[in-house]
Formats: C-alpha cells, structure tokens, sequence
C-alpha cells in the first residue's frame, strides 16, 4: 500500500526474463503501484524466455516519462534489444538525471550501459556482464542487491526477494 500513488514504466521486449518481469510487476501491483508494461509497439504480446507472455500497455512513444517515478529493466535477452531504441536511452537518461528509480537485474545493465550512467556506481549484476559494467564505470559487487542512490540492481532470479525490497523501500522514500 505505500506505492499507492507512484507511477512505474516496466520495460518488455521479446525473449525478456519471465521471472524478472513479472516478479517485479507483481510485488509492485501488491503495493499498489500503477506499472504499465511499454515496448516497441502498444497493445502487442511480447514472449519471456521460458513462453510467459506479456502484452504491453503502451509503446515507448505513447508515454511521458516524466509522468512515472521509477523504471524497471528486466533480463534475459531482451536488455540487448532494448538498448537499440533511442526512446529507451533518453527514458534511462531522463530518469537518471531526475533521480527517479531506476531497477535493473542481470542482463539489464546492458541498459544502463549504453545510456552511459554507470560512471562512478556501485552496482551488481549477472557475472556474466561484470567486465560490461566495470568498463562502463561502474563499481560491480557480486551481492544479491546493491543499490546506489536511485539506482537498484539484482544478479539473478533466486535474488529477486532482496531486490524487490529494496526497490521498493527505495521507491517509497522518492
């Protein structure tokens, strides 16, 4: 109930990790945030690695970004495709330079990455990217959530209690 009144945008592209979607949505919507899901296209099915579909609210377009307080990036592959659109890059920068929450969890730091906001921020992510996020700037720790500021980010998955507590602690502080 402390989120009652915030905003969040839920970024969503094909091949996005189902769990590090809907696990956020959904302990956010238990808050009772108001998270719109918003990709390329309005109203379209996106699929999640593991074939859990998501339709998303708006497209990138439809939105204003100052009208949310936070922004969450999933993983799996989908961080890689989001990264080409300029709307996702100027959504990230926008919300950085308000600081506004921004949550980020495994693969999602490519996100971050080529938004060039992690100079300087302590983050964590998927081992898999550490080289990624170190040469961005960051300062990577390899714990289940570390957060910076406005900036939450998660490893993994089996991490995802940790990070849903502390983002939203962090949204509700905003």
């Amino acid at each position: 109930m402390r989120l009652k009144d915030k905003k969040v945008i839920a970024l969503i592209e094909d091949d996005f990790e189902d769990l590090e979607l809907w696990y956020p949505v959904l302990r956010l919507r238990e808050e009772r945030a108001t998270v719109h899901l918003v990709g390329k296209e309005a109203n379209k099915k996106y699929i999640g690695k593991y074939g859990v579909p998501a339709e998303s609210d708006f497209a990138f377009d439809d939105i204003k970004v100052d009208d949310y307080h936070a922004i969450l990036v999933p993983g799996g592959w989908a961080p890689d495709k989001l990264r080409r659109y300029p709307q996702v890059i100027e959504m990230v920068q926008t919300m950085d330079k308000s600081q506004k929450v921004i949550g980020q969890i495994c693969h999602a730091g490519w996100v971050l990455i080529s938004a060039n906001i992690l100079n300087g921020v302590k983050v964590t992510s998927t081992p898999g990217i550490k080289d990624d996020m170190t040469n961005a700037g960051a300062e990577w720790f390899d714990e289940a959530v570390v957060a910076d500021r406005h900036i939450v980010s998660s490893r993994r998955p089996p991490d995802l209690p940790d990070y849903m507590r502390v983002f939203i602690d962090t949204l509700a502080e905003k």
